[in-house]
């Protein structure tokens, strides 16, 4: 049995009906229930339901043989992990916003941007040449130049309907994000069977993208 780490939430209902349709699922976990474990009846698959930060983590420490994570934190975090095969799913845009006519060229001073993500915010203004701090925050990122604790964002990006709901404009993108398959490197070796078979499962949708 493969133990599978899968996002809550729209990604991982997602990454459900991609497995239903690859024959790996025969029923789903229940929406109602407050349980993070799921075996499915074919008992080829177990199912951790984490949050999406942390999927990676689950994957890389053997808790977990896969796992379906976003292409943005793949890249925040630098994970050691094995065949990120783009599932083409949970598309996103990693983007910088700000209110309008904010220009960070024109500032004198530190730029300070809020974000989920330190790493990558740090990379994109370093490219630019241009001093930052970064704040990091864990949510309602969107709050935070309007009560002036930044200048600006680098957050996810679906719609833009929060960014207009708050004043922020996106002023550019960072990092088009999807959703990838990836693999521990022990897990991949210890039981090679069960990973060639999900693997080759999943390698044909990603032909098809």
């Amino acid at each position: 049995m493969l133990t599978l780490a899968l996002p809550k939430g729209r990604l991982a209902e997602e990454s459900i009906d991609l497995m239903t349709s690859t024959g790996w699922l025969e029923g789903r976990p229940d929406p109602e229930s407050k349980e993070l474990v799921y075996k499915d009846s074919k008992g080829r698959v177990k199912i951790l339901l984490v949050r999406s930060q942390d999927v990676a983590t689950y994957v890389e420490q053997n808790a977990a043989d896969a796992g379906i994570v976003g292409w943005d934190v793949l890249k925040e975090g630098g994970y050691d992990l094995l065949l990120p095969l783009d599932l083409g799913i949970g598309k996103c845009r990693l983007s910088l916003a700000a209110p309008s006519g904010w220009n960070p060229e024109e500032r004198h001073r530190k730029v300070r941007v809020a974000t989920k993500y330190p790493n990558l915010a740090r990379e994109y203004f370093l490219e630019k040449g241009i001093d930052c701090e970064v704040i990091k925050l864990y949510g309602s990122i969107e709050l935070a130049p309007i009560v002036g604790l930044s200048d600006c964002i680098v957050d996810l990006v679906s719609t833009g309907a929060t960014l207009k709901a708050n004043n922020l404009v996106e002023t550019e993108v960072i990092l088009e994000s999807t959703a990838r398959l990836v693999f521990n490197r022990s897990s991949l070796y210890s039981k090679r069977k069960e990973a060639k078979e999900f693997l080759d499962s999943f390698t044909s949708i990603e032909k098809q993208l």
